[in-house]
């Protein structure tokens, strides 16, 4: 299999790294927009040979990433950049005639009058949108293939398909125990991306209703994760497993809650309040003149880069899906999980925990889909496809998951 990654931040060098160790991948072309980020994760794999190369390349540039993908002969497209790009990249694969993977769907946005109440533009539905184009294409177009969404995904498949004869809810839970030293502000993962999900109105799914949005970091819970990582404040966040899930699974409610903690969630307010959470570019003097700058972009541009936090890091991070619902007249609950410490993916990957967690996930899918145990055309979320294999999959990469019995 030949892939174009567009991306060579945190997890798409994880992504290389990870893929270097997989014999399913003929050619990996590395792209990003700063030529040398690309340079740097090709050059980190100088033993696997020219397996890798590097490529610099605009993700906003639809026809320049359809001409990549056909100059490199690629079969796929994973997007590892942030969501501002996935269209571009969504329609580039479409045109060029390989297939797509991503982490994250197209963006959303609030409700004009009703935010807290009803939906506006869903996460995916521009992408959803294009759903007949990529049918017709013979091509598969995979959603939302990272850890949250993805592997969140295909347990709740799992659990329908294995666990449960009828499902009361799905509720994706996240949560950490993870510590930076030297930084009271050091988010994980990218704040550009930490700040859209989490201060867009959350949404919620029930069979009666449908899709409908609350207040965010509404319905605190305390979670108990597993692995010692303990009771976490979980609140619901917007994220595409509420999207995703109920197109293919049966289940009478979905939701995502994210342990942020209350310095956190604090935090994301004074950024909201204070408008340096917008993505509208404002006016900066400077030396050379005016320059237009988006607020939200200057926050990121402040704060550490979360692939280079990892040799400061402790601590595990746990991706799971919490299920509710009857077996064989019985009830049932039951929390399927995935636990990575950060110590052990630095010290096997030099990846901190959170890139390496929803890094691992993609590469999986690739070596299905070049398998063909993974198979199909058109736009469709991870739980459309068979679970067991991908769970099986991850156990052989050296990464187990767990399930935890609750009643």
């Amino acid at each position: 299999m030949r892939v174009l990654l567009v991306g060579a931040g945190g997890v798409g060098t994880a992504v290389t790294r990870i893929a270097a160790r997989r014999d399913f991948l003929t050619h990996m072309t590395v792209a990003d927009y700063d030529l040398s980020r690309a340079e740097s994760a090709v050059a980190a794999l100088e033993e696997h040979g020219d397996r890798f190369s590097a490529l610099r390349l605009d993700a906003s540039d639809e026809d320049a990433v359809r001409r990549a993908l056909l100059d490199e002969r690629c079969d796929v497209l994973l997007n590892a950049t942030d969501p501002r790009f996935v269209m571009p990249l969504f329609r580039a694969a479409l045109a060029a005639g390989t297939h797509y993977l991503d982490m994250a769907m197209s963006l959303s946005s609030p409700h004009s009058t009703d935010p807290y109440e009803r939906c506006g533009v869903k996460l995916g539905d521009e992408q959803f949108e294009l759903a007949g184009e990529w049918e017709r294409s013979g091509r598969l177009a995979l959603a939302g293939m990272g850890v949250e969404p993805g592997l969140s995904d295909v347990f709740a498949r799992y659990a329908a398909d294995e666990l449960f004869d009828e499902i009361e809810e799905i509720g994706v839970r996240d949560g950490a125990d993870l510590t930076v030293e030297g930084y009271d502000f050091a988010p994980s993962f990218s704040i550009w991306t930490t700040i859209e999900e989490c201060l867009n109105p959350p949404v919620v799914y029930e069979k009666e209703r449908g899709w409908f949005t609350t207040a965010p970091f509404s319905e605190p819970e305390v979670f108990d994760f597993p692995e010692g990582i303990g009771p976490v404040e979980c609140v619901n966040v917007e994220h595409e497993e509420v999207l995703l899930i109920p197109r293919w699974v049966d289940a009478r409610r979905v939701t995502f809650k994210y342990g942020l903690g209350d310095d956190f969630i604090a935090k994301l307010k004074v950024l909201h309040e204070l408008g340096l959470d917008s993505t509208t570019e404002v006016t900066v003097p400077s030396p050379g003149g005016p320059v237009q700058v988006s607020p939200r972009d200057v926050v990121a541009a402040c704060l550490p880069d979360p692939a280079t936090l990892g040799d400061r890091m402790t601590g595990k991070t746990c991706a799971g899906t919490w299920v509710k619902g009857v077996k064989d007249g019985a009830d049932r609950e039951v929390y399927l999980y995935h636990v990575v410490d950060n110590q052990w993916s630095m010290r096997e990957y030099g990846s901190q925990a959170v890139v390496w967690q929803t890094a691992i996930n993609p590469v999986i899918a690739l070596e299905l889909i070049a398998g063909g145990i993974w198979s199909g055309s058109g736009l469709v979320g991870p739980e459309a496809l068979p679970p067991r294999p991908f769970l099986d999959l991850l156990t052989a990469y050296g990464s187990p998951w767990g399930l935890r019995e609750e009643i």
